[in-house]
């Protein structure tokens, strides 16, 4: 099936996706500074750019996008129905990337979590994937009274 888009069209909507401060990555930094923590974004140097770095727990967190990441059983984790063998490549580099940054900052004494856009109208969720690498986590977090 081909794109029904011109390529220049095609180009100018995907220059409009943002890589940084996205909705998800917004909620999940507000959720964590609200708690009492602080971070850095970011930080250059560190595999794959990790989008919140706490350095003092020697922690770092990724906010994925379903798609983008595709997160497993996700219903936004669907393949374009146009250009599927291009989308199918892109993405699974982008996992396949991942991979690697999860990798080489374990190997580096980095504690990682990851949390899915999806999972974010759950507090319940991202508490359970930050708990893995913040350790006083849920000493901060008091009952159902955390909303993101």
């Amino acid at each position: 099936m081909v794109d029904r888009f011109s390529v220049t069209k095609r180009s100018e909507i995907m220059s409009r996706v943002r890589g940084t401060d996205t909705t998800p990555e917004v909620r999940v930094r507000s959720f964590l500074h609200r708690l009492g923590y602080r971070f850095r974004l970011h930080r250059r140097g560190l595999p794959g750019r990790p989008d919140i770095v706490m350095p003092s727990h020697r922690a770092a967190v990724f906010v994925h996008g379903c798609f983008w990441h595709q997160h497993l059983g996700c219903a936004k984790a669907t393949l374009p129905a146009t250009n599927r063998e291009k989308w199918a490549a892109k993405l699974a580099r982008n996992v396949e990337r991942d991979g690697e940054n999860l990798r080489a900052l374990q190997e580096a004494g980095w504690r990682v979590a990851t949390v899915w856009e999806c999972n974010l109208n759950d507090p319940r969720v991202v508490i359970a994937s930050l708990s893995e690498i913040l350790t006083d986590l849920k000493d901060r977090v008091t009952g159902s009274a955390v909303v993101l």
